[in-house]
């Protein structure tokens, strides 16, 4: 394990449920566009690569990550699927690898870099996790002492795991040794027919590797679909 740093951003989702044209990463979070803070968080801690996944017209979310790279999501496959189109930009990388969703733009260098320390620790993926005051829908993060041992999902979890109150933010890190490796093995049996990021955990495992979780703040984490939540993580910002 080598000390360099690299960075997915998932930037190809659309600005729908904004009522905007502009691609979703695009909104601006007090003048500055949420996937620009991802960006600025990124140079701060001095990562060596930073990718962006874009949709097949998202040339203006490319102008806005240049002089970084990006690769394009042709269909809409699902997270694993995302990540994977950034194969060929990460080929023989072998440091840690941030997957960041380009609508989270509060995760402090604080947070990404004990991510990154677990990965360097000798866990293949960590998983950011965060403890809502309303654990609703979110999937739960199963622990056993510091190993992750897996995400269930809301809709698939047992009485007992819907009463855990550690929750998937969706940002993850990974061993780069090991990330497309595990992505090759994930598949889509599922009801979308989409290709899940968060079947890595139980796919590392079933490989012999380790995984864990680390606790963020549950307003670093929030994440904007809406206009409201835009204008909740301007709160956020402010009251910083």
């Amino acid at each position: 394990m080598n000390n360099k740093i690299a960075a997915v951003i998932l930037g190809a989702g659309k600005g729908t449920r904004m009522k905007s044209d502009l691609p979703k990463v695009m909104m601006p979070v007090k003048g500055k566009s949420m996937i620009k803070r991802i960006i600025d968080t990124l140079e701060d801690m001095k990562a060596d690569k930073i990718v962006t996944v874009i949709s097949p017209d998202g040339e203006i979310v490319k102008k806005e990550v240049a002089p970084y790279k990006t690769c394009v999501q042709a269909e809409q496959l699902g997270t694993g699927h995302a990540v994977n189109c950034a194969r060929e930009l990460l080929k023989g990388f072998d440091g840690a690898v941030l997957v960041i969703f380009g609508d989270t733009p509060l995760i402090t260098k604080e947070t990404f870099m004990r991510s990154v320390k677990k990965v360097r620790d000798g866990f293949a993926v960590v998983v950011l996790g965060f403890r809502p005051q309303d654990a609703a829908r979110y999937g739960r993060l199963k622990m056993n002492g510091d190993e992750l041992e897996k995400i269930v999902e809301y809709k698939d979890a047992t009485d007992d795991e819907r009463s855990i109150d550690f929750c998937n933010s969706g940002c993850m890190a990974f061993d780069g040794k090991h990330l497309f490796d595990i992505l090759a093995k994930i598949g889509n049996e599922n009801a979308a027919g989409e290709y899940y990021l968060t079947d890595a955990v139980e796919i590392a495992r079933k490989m012999g590797l380790k995984c864990t979780a680390i606790e963020g703040k549950p307003e670093e984490v929030a994440s904007a679909n809406t206009r409201e939540e835009l204008a909740l993580l301007e709160s956020y910002l402010e009251s910083k």
